[in-house]
């Protein structure tokens, strides 16, 4: 269990499985570059990360910008939104001190673009869902993914594989963040959209050693 000290932006997690490199880079050495994609972002949740914004959708009560946290994560963070649905019973459900009854928590996160080919949003989405489980003593066994881009919802379950993807990022993100290391830039077709490509130089990972150039390029065979 982590301590306080100890906690990370739960919000990361996504950077991290996406590009180590550029989560240590926000998260380690402080840097940050604004880019159109960084900013169509912020636009987006510009209302919905609004904690005075509630919605009520018949008998669905939707609350934005919660803060969360896990101590078994080490993660801490503001949820998007969160939906809560009527149920008559107790069970894996809490109490509003606003509203009366039971309600059962459904996490929706909000992004930009689209469907991603890796998990990197389940993985986001899943940390909300444990935290709270963390907090309430409740299950969540399903929430959301909105893709602003394609005006989509997508319902997530919170599988038994996808919570051991997410506890195995989030140890590893510890473990970088613990040893203060740069990790290795590894060039893809993606870092020509990231804000931090000018402060990342993915090109340098290309690059030979000094020795190396010069004994190929220099240096005569003397045999």
């Amino acid at each position: 269990m982590y301590t306080e000290d100890e906690m990370l932006m739960l919000s990361g997690i996504q950077h991290f499985m996406f590009c180590p490199r550029q989560w240590a880079l926000i998260h380690i050495e402080q840097q940050w570059a604004e880019n159109k994609l960084t900013t169509e972002g912020q636009i987006l949740h510009k209302n919905v990360d609004n904690p005075f914004y509630r919605q009520k959708n018949g008998d669905v009560i939707t609350l934005r910008s919660l803060l969360i946290a896990s101590k078994e994560l080490g993660l801490y963070g503001i949820t998007d939104a969160v939906e809560l649905v009527p149920t008559d019973s107790a069970e894996d459900a809490i109490t509003h001190n606003r509203y009366e009854g039971y309600w059962k928590p459904y996490p929706v996160e909000y992004k930009r673009g689209h469907h991603k080919p890796d998990e990197r949003d389940e993985v986001q989405l899943a940390a909300q869902a444990m935290c709270m489980e963390e907090m309430y003593g409740i299950n969540i066994p399903y929430g959301a993914l909105y893709y602003d881009e394609v005006k989509r919802r997508e319902i997530i379950s919170i599988s038994e594989s996808l919570r051991n993807t997410t506890i195995h990022c989030a140890q590893q993100m510890h473990e970088v963040f613990k040893s203060g290391e740069l990790p290795k830039a590894n060039k893809q077709r993606h870092c020509k959209n990231c804000s931090l490509i000018n402060i990342c130089i993915p090109e340098m990972n290309d690059c030979v050693k000094v020795s190396t150039y010069l004994n190929n390029n220099l240096y005569e065979d003397i045999t």
